[in-house]
């Protein structure tokens, strides 16, 4: 299944993935990469003249990815990840049990 299309100069880059961790890279419909992982992936590829680099990685909010292009960045996610979530997650955890686990 496409997890997601870009569209760049005039290319169109997509992103597959299905149920066994497969993810395959198309560009203008033609394989570029394709590799195995449960939770993504770095993926390296030349188009033409061009080297792209499209890194892929599962958060609790889904799939995120950034691209480059000739080692520029072209679309970049967010570096927190999950991480301030489980902070959080585990404070509220630790305040409740303090609070009202002594009643």
């Amino acid at each position: 299944m496409i997890y997601s299309s870009i569209y760049i100069d005039n290319l169109r880059i997509e992103i597959h993935n299905n149920l066994l961790g497969r993810e395959t890279i198309k560009v203008n419909d033609e394989i570029v990469s394709s590799k195995y992982s449960l939770l993504g992936a770095k993926h390296s590829f030349k188009f033409e003249e061009d080297d792209y680099e499209l890194s892929l990685r599962t958060t609790i909010f889904g799939v995120v990815f950034d691209l480059s292009k000739n080692g520029l960045p072209i679309i970049e996610s967010t570096k927190s990840g999950c991480m301030v979530f489980i902070l959080i997650v585990i404070f509220s955890a630790l305040l409740y049990y303090f609070i009202l686990g002594g009643k």
